[in-house]
C-alpha cells in the first residue's frame, strides 16, 4: 500500500501528515489566504519536501473545517473525508501514547473530546481560542500577527494586569492558592506595557480553556488531558497549564507535534 496523507484543512492553515505502513514519514503546515489554496499548497509542499510523487500516494484523508469545500477527488487520488472530532481523538491518543484521555483541541476556537479505545465523544467546546487572542490583540495592541503577539507576551508580567487571590484575601484558603487568578485584567496598573497586556490575553484564554477541561472531568474517572492544536505550541502554554495542574490535580499533557494531532488521526480513519 502507498502513502496515506492526513490533511487537516483549518481556517487559516493546513497541517499535513504522511504515513506509510503505519509509520509517520513527515509533517508540515502551510498558511494561505483561503482553504483550497492552503490545502493544495500543503500537499505540493509535502511531496516536494520529502521527494515524493503523486504516484506514491494511495489515499488522501481530509478533515477540518476547510474539508467541506472540497467536493472532488484531489489530484485524481482516492479522497476520503474524515470526521474531525474522531480525528482529533485518535491523533491525540497516538501522540501521547495513551489509551484514553480528554482531548482539548485549541485552534481558532476550542473543542473538548473524550477519547477512549472504543469511543470518541464530543463533550463540548468554546468560542474562546486563538481567534480570541488575535481579536483582542488587534484592538488592544494593534497587532494581528500571532508570532508578534507571542514574542511580546514573553516580556510581560501578569502582576501588572491581573488581580490575584493574594490581593483580596488576607489569609490563604486551602482551595484558593495565593497565586491563583481572581480576575483577569482586574488590576491594570498605569505602568502596564503592551507586553503585559499580550501576556494577560494569552493567560486569560488558557486559564479559561484549562478550567473548562477541569470541569469536564469533575464527574469522570479520567484525569489525563491532552492539549493539541496550534495554541499547544505557545511558549506560555506549559506555564499556565502547570499552574492549573498544581491546584486541581488534573494531568495536562502537551505531546510532541501536538499541532498535527488532527491530521495524524485522519490517517487512521477510513470513514466519516
Amino acid at each position: 500500500m502507498g502513502i496515506i496523507l492526513g490533511v487537516d484543512v483549518g481556517g487559516s492553515t493546513t497541517k499535513i501528515v504522511g504515513v506509510n505502513d503505519n509509520k509517520c514519514i513527515g509533517m508540515l503546515q502551510v498558511r494561505a489566504a483561503d482553504q483550497i489554496t492552503s490545502m493544495y499548497g500543503a500537499i505540493g509542499n509535502f511531496l516536494s519536501t520529502y521527494k515524493l510523487g503523486l504516484e506514491n500516494v494511495s489515499e488522501i484523508h481530509l478533515t477540518g473545517v476547510g474539508a467541506s469545500f472540497v467536493d472532488e477527488q484531489v489530484y485524481g487520488i482516492k479522497t476520503i473525508r474524515v470526521n474531525e472530532l474522531k480525528a482529533i481523538g485518535h491523533g491525540a491518543l497516538r501522540l501521547a501514547g495513551l489509551s484514553e484521555a480528554l482531548v482539548v483541541s485549541m485552534g481558532t476556537g476550542t473543542a473538548l473530546v473524550k477519547a477512549t479505545g472504543s469511543e470518541i465523544m464530543h463533550i463540548g467546546g468554546s468560542g474562546v481560542g486563538g481567534g480570541t487572542i488575535i481579536g483582542l490583540a488587534s484592538q488592544m495592541l494593534g497587532k494581528t500577527d500571532i508570532e508578534a503577539i507571542i514574542a511580546l507576551a514573553e516580556k510581560g508580567s501578569l502582576k501588572n494586569v491581573d488581580l490575584f487571590v493574594a490581593d483580596i484575601l488576607k489569609n490563604e484558603v486551602e482551595t484558593l492558592p495565593a497565586e491563583l487568578t481572581a480576575a483577569n485584567f482586574g488590576k491594570i496598573k498605569s505602568t502596564a506595557t503592551d507586553s503585559d497586556f499580550a501576556l494577560g490575553i494569552i493567560n486569560m484564554v488558557f486559564e479559561t480553556i484549562g478550567m473548562l477541561a477541569v470541569f469536564a472531568l469533575k464527574n469522570d474517572s479520567l484525569n489525563d488531558v491532552i492539549l493539541t492544536g496550534t495554541l499547544a505550541t505557545f511558549p506560555q502554554t506549559k506555564m499556565v497549564f502547570s499552574k492549573i495542574e498544581k491546584f486541581t490535580g488534573v494531568n495536562f499533557i502537551i505531546p510532541q507535534d501536538a499541532i498535527y494531532a488532527t491530521a495524524l488521526g485522519a490517517t487512521e480513519l477510513a470513514v466519516t
